[in-house]
């Protein structure tokens, strides 16, 4: 699942771009994502997330809201990363898990669901990709492909009773 990060607030007096906080529009879609994640069964094993401030943020809201007991484990080499290199990421993960997160940012998580699926998307803030890798073991990721099985926006779901 690739996830980019909600909507982070420009306006908080953030030191750096990588201390950017989300607004309240951003917290209210990551959690939303968290709760439809969990309804549709689609909760991750393991969440690896940009060490961005706004991705962090992203995640823990969401696994709070969707219930999750998921492994999150911050890694510097997502922040400012190419598609390439986030599947090098990826490809650290144990072949153990079956839902691997990826939460990081644009404009780089479109281009990784186009370089592993085919598909261009256009990954808005909060948007969760599901994708099916076709490999055997996550150490084959940077060779692999996939197919776009979802993907799910916020706005899709402000009528849902979550």
């Amino acid at each position: 699942m690739i996830l980019r990060h909600a909507k982070s607030d420009w306006n908080a007096g953030a030191s750096s771009d990588h201390a950017r906080p989300l607004n309240r529009r951003g917290t209210g879609a990551a959690m939303t994502m968290g709760r439809v994640l969990t309804r549709i069964g689609e909760v991750p094993d393991l969440v690896l997330t940009s060490s961005a401030h706004r991705a962090r943020e992203t995640v823990m809201l969401a696994a709070d809201a969707g219930g999750w007991q998921t492994e999150v484990r911050e890694i510097d080499d997502l922040y400012g990363t190419s598609a390439n290199a986030a599947l090098q990421v990826a490809a650290s993960a144990p072949d153990s898990v079956e839902r691997l997160m990826l939460v990081g940012h644009q404009p780089t998580w479109g281009y990784l669901v186009r370089a592993v699926t085919g598909a261009a998307v256009n990954m808005k803030t909060a948007t969760v990709a599901g994708i099916d890798m076709h490999l055997d073991r996550w150490e084959h990721a940077p060779e692999a492909m996939g197919s776009l099985v979802y993907l799910l926006q916020p706005r899709m779901f402000t009528n849902w009773e979550l």
